[in-house]
């Protein structure tokens, strides 16, 4: 139902195959879904937030060093959650995590594509950005987060 599995003709459940219009429509929507989600996040961000979030950023670099794409999808997963939990927007997040669920295997191959040698360097901008209580800056660097890569993918 969310349209992270399809049937196939011979009744094996399969991922998707995602076009270059489907992935376009899937990174359009994370823009406009996690950019509002962490606008939202914004006036409840504190720095044990900031802080929790400087943790789970570490641990994506620990997964870049050991190539690890598995853990480095969960855990860049895990920040943006991380954040999005203080927009206090539960249908929001229902939302959002439905289209990671359907970008799963697409996420794999773009870990894949791009051989990652350094955390996301949006994450730094976010941080900073939640540590300014610069909502411009953050509305900026999500939305270069969440698309950057998945437009390679497209091309």
């Amino acid at each position: 139902a969310e349209g992270a599995l399809s049937i196939s003709v011979s009744g094996r459940f399969q991922t998707p195959a995602l076009s270059n219009d489907r992935i376009e429509e899937l990174a359009a929507l994370r823009a406009l879904i996690e950019v509002e989600l962490a606008t939202r996040a914004l006036p409840r961000a504190h720095m044990a937030l900031v802080e929790r979030l400087q943790t789970i950023n570490n641990a994506i670099s620990v997964a870049v060093a050991k190539a690890d794409a598995v853990t480095y999808i969960r855990t860049n997963l895990e920040f943006h959650r991380t954040l999005y939990l203080r927009a206090q927007a539960p249908a929001m997040l229902a939302t959002v995590e439905t289209v990671w669920l359907q970008m799963g295997p697409t996420m794999r191959a773009l870990y894949g594509r791009l051989q990652r040698k350094d955390p996301p360097m949006h994450h730094r901008l976010i941080l900073a950005a939640l540590k300014a209580g610069d909502e411009p800056g953050l509305r900026v660097a999500v939305r270069a987060d969440v698309t950057q890569g998945l437009r390679m993918l497209a091309r």
